[in-house]
């Protein structure tokens, strides 16, 4: 993981975005904390499918625990 401050991303925009392109990364520090990751759409795409999943995988926990008290409708 790299970090840097955003004026050097504007400067380096290019070198930044392929870094991330190639799995590393960018973290960009701004004024109040107010931080922001630069990542590649791959990897933005991986977290989107892994937190569907888990909101998912929830879903069928609370049916199951649903299922287990009698919550069923019939």
């Amino acid at each position: 993981m790299i970090a840097t401050k955003q004026m050097d991303v504007r400067a380096n925009i290019k070198k930044y975005f392929n870094i991330a392109f190639n799995g590393e990364p960018v973290i960009v520090s701004r004024k109040e904390n107010k931080n922001v990751v630069i990542i590649s759409e791959a990897e933005y795409n991986e977290l989107e499918k892994a937190k569907n999943n888990v909101e998912y995988l929830a879903k069928l926990n609370r049916a199951d625990e649903q299922i287990k008290n009698g919550q069923v409708n019939r």
